[in-house]
């Protein structure tokens, strides 16, 4: 017989559980707010996201951002529905762009412009998946303009939220 094997949770696994379950309990209630135009959202848990990152880098923001996607997903009956992978490849293509984006200079690329192009890659990244897989059509594109104020409207709303929380946290 062999021995079980255990596995020892350290103090960031409790960090990502916890900053996780805040984007899980966000994402969940963001999908009770009517929306005008499906995808059109503010991103709430996006603002945990950033705060995990540039707090405790990207590994750990990867963490919370996918075990957001999947718990929620779960949660909201959606898991492997098209709105999960929508969700997934928005968050992938958002961990892709700030694995890069962290590199840049802190003094102009701050909580603000970070989240507006994590918003645009976000969407940009659904927009491809949507047009190669839901909708094999060129109108949709025609929905650019409304996704790219939206994503500048709420990517710079979250930004402010979370130099709000990083600048609290300093104090």
């Amino acid at each position: 017989m062999t021995e079980p094997v255990l596995i020892r949770a350290d103090a960031s696994d409790h960090r990502v559980a916890r900053y996780a379950a805040a984007a899980i309990v966000l994402s969940i209630a963001e999908a009770a707010i009517p929306t005008p135009l499906p995808g059109v959202k503010p991103g709430l848990a996006n603002i945990i996201v950033l705060l995990v990152l540039l707090r405790h880098g990207w590994s750990e923001a990867a963490w919370v951002a996918l075990l957001r996607v999947f718990a929620a997903s779960l949660l909201l009956g959606q898991l492997f529905a098209p709105g999960f992978f929508l969700s997934l490849t928005g968050t992938l293509t958002t961990l892709a762009l700030l694995a890069a984006a962290v590199h840049l200079p802190r003094r102009w690329f701050g909580p603000v412009s970070l989240s507006v192009l994590a918003a645009f890659a976000h969407i940009g990244g659904q927009m491809l998946l949507a047009r190669v897989w839901l909708v094999p059509h060129e109108g949709l594109w025609g929905l650019w303009p409304v996704f790219s104020a939206t994503a500048t409207l709420f990517g710079t709303i979250n930004g402010l939220i979370t130099a709000k929380l990083l600048q609290d946290q300093r104090q």
